[in-house]
């Protein structure tokens, strides 16, 4: 038997829209992180994980937040989820005083 791989996606069409090397920066970052094997796809990043690799939710979360932060993209960026396994990286709204 193979061992079952599970995955995790993240929309990255606004982060590729604004700087594409980001996106780049963000994949090793993940695959540093997390230690998953991730693939650009179009628009997603996919996170291929082994079964021995087990990533919730909220850590990939937060290592998404710590990545915005890290690239100084947080005051342009937020994460959201996409529903189940899935996130957005999303443009934060800005408001004009």
């Amino acid at each position: 038997m193979g061992q079952a791989l599970s995955e995790r996606r993240v929309n990255i069409s606004k982060l590729r829209e604004e700087d594409s090397e980001k996106v780049d920066q963000l994949k090793k970052f993940l695959e540093e992180r997390t230690g998953a094997s991730v693939e650009v796809s179009g628009d997603e990043l996919i996170l291929n994980l082994e079964e021995k690799i087990a990533i919730g939710r909220s850590y990939l979360r937060e290592t998404l937040r710590k990545f915005l932060h890290k690239a100084d993209l947080e005051e342009d960026f937020r994460i959201i989820s996409g529903g189940k396994d899935s996130f957005i990286v999303k443009d934060k709204k800005k408001y004009e005083e």
